[in-house]
């Protein structure tokens, strides 16, 4: 089956989509070990440097795994970059759900787990974040994404203290759809405003160690705009 690139693009992300696809079908199962190079490369009327550089692709996004000496094996047959583009896809009530499910476990752990040097880090994003707004609290027109900027930076700063490499993983991608979220409201006069005062409760709670104290702060924070969303979108 002879691969042609199409239009701009090129013949190794062709090669890749053609091996994701694969993969995702289940063609190949969890630890199967796909065809060498050279029978991919004779399978798909490709040059071996093609193929190897396809492979890297997909070892590079969890989907395989090479061992040295032994060949290329399946991890995954779930495409994590085609997750992560669901979530981006997500509406601004989805991301805050997640967010709830996730910081406020964050927020918890955090409390029980943190060092001095997560708190300075809370502290910063607050404190820039504060220099931005207005004497009613709000940044104007043109610094929200600055002032978006700072409020992620404290919640991953929550995230992060609570030393969970996996739980920071997580967080680290789908901060993207948050700050998008984010920036979205802070635009929008139904949005409720961030208020500094919910923000340092979270922040007390964590530094004095507070775990229930610490996920109740959390999810107070983020009810305030679900529910906002949830009524504009019942109004429609």
């Amino acid at each position: 089956m002879a691969l042609q690139a199409a239009g701009r693009q090129s013949l190794v992300d062709t090669v890749v989509e053609t091996l994701r696809s694969q993969l995702t079908s289940g063609e190949w199962k969890v630890g199967a070990r796909i065809p060498t190079e050279h029978a991919l490369a004779e399978q798909l009327e490709v040059g071996r440097n093609t193929v190897r550089e396809a492979v890297r692709v997909l070892v590079h996004a969890g989907m395989l795994r090479s061992r040295q000496g032994e060949g290329t094996f399946v991890v995954s047959t779930a495409d994590p970059g085609e997750i992560m583009r669901g979530v981006q896809r997500a509406g601004i009530r989805d991301v805050l759900e997640l967010r709830i499910a996730l910081e406020a476990e964050a927020a918890r752990l955090a409390a029980l787990r943190h060092e001095p040097a997560d708190l300075e880090r809370m502290r910063a994003a607050l404190d820039a974040q504060a220099e931005l707004a207005d004497a009613e609290g709000q940044p104007d027109a043109s610094s929200l994404e600055l002032y978006a900027d700072h409020d992620i930076a404290f919640h991953k700063a929550v995230v992060e203290a609570a030393h969970n490499a996996a739980l920071t993983a997580t967080y680290g991608w789908f901060s993207s759809s948050v700050r998008e979220a984010l920036v979205s409201a802070l635009g929008d006069q139904e949005m409720p405003k961030i208020v500094h005062g919910d923000h340092r409760a979270v922040l007390d709670a964590i530094a004095t160690g507070d775990p229930e104290g610490a996920e109740r702060a959390t999810r107070a924070l983020l009810e305030k705009p679900k529910r906002a969303v949830e009524a504009l979108l019942a109004a429609r």
